[in-house]
């Protein structure tokens, strides 16, 4: 490994704890001794990475820090062309055009390199077994999610019957024939999935949930965990 991809994985180790870690952490996840690990800080702190912390205190990176330009292994490329390609090719025409932008923004910032290693990568995304029907607008419901506000619709089981319902939905599920909502539903008083193509008449309110998103998504996580175990 060379020293440039070392301090590279210091950042990113740095990033994934939230608390002050200290110098042997570091350096016995780097596999380098701790004086190779404080030199590696300076430089970083040179450079001006906000790592705070000293010897026998441990040291945090401060939130929000990019190392410019960015710098990704083949694999880490791999897997962002791949995804982006395949958001790219779903029926939500906003997500889809996300994908390919945010791609485009981070080809525009790479070294040179790298640009060509994304724009040559072999992993491609083929078509859908089939044609998928929609139904309801996911930008309303991603929407909605990230604004933890109910929805009005109806919703037709699979003998075709017709229901309205208020929900507060917490998360979308990308399938690869299907697209399910996961929501509370005011009318069954439980947690409840919801396709995509059997949502009609969806409309948005300003009227928020009484309940943080996170929290519904981890209780409702629990019981999948449960019904599991019955």
């Amino acid at each position: 490994m060379s020293r440039s991809e070392r301090l590279l994985d210091l950042i990113q180790i740095l990033r994934r704890h939230r608390r002050p870690v200290s110098g042997l952490t570091l350096a016995g996840e780097l596999d380098v001794s701790i004086r190779t690990l404080y030199r590696d800080i300076a430089t970083l702190q040179g450079q001006g990475a906000p790592i705070e912390g000293e010897p026998g205190v441990g040291y945090v990176l401060k939130p929000g820090f990019m190392l410019p330009p960015l710098m990704f292994t083949d694999e880490e490329i791999e897997a962002i062309v791949l995804g982006s390609r395949w958001v790219a090719k779903q029926p939500d025409t906003r997500l889809s055009a996300a994908a390919t932008d945010a791609l485009a923004k981070i080809a525009a910032v790479l070294p040179d390199d790298l640009r060509e290693e994304l724009d040559a990568t072999a992993l491609l995304v083929g078509p859908s077994a089939e044609a998928t029907r929609e139904g309801a607008d996911l930008g309303i419901i991603r929407k909605a999610i990230r604004a933890e506000r109910k929805l009005e619709m109806t919703y037709e089981d699979a003998s075709g019957a017709g229901s309205r319902r208020i929900v507060w939905p917490f998360a979308l599920g990308f399938f690869d024939k299907v697209r399910v909502m996961v929501a509370w539903c005011e009318m069954r008083e439980d947690y409840r999935h919801f396709r995509a193509d059997r949502i009609a008449d969806l409309a948005a309110t300003d009227t928020r949930y009484p309940r943080r998103r996170a929290v519904m998504l981890k209780e409702w996580r629990a019981t999948l965990e449960t019904s599991r175990k019955l």
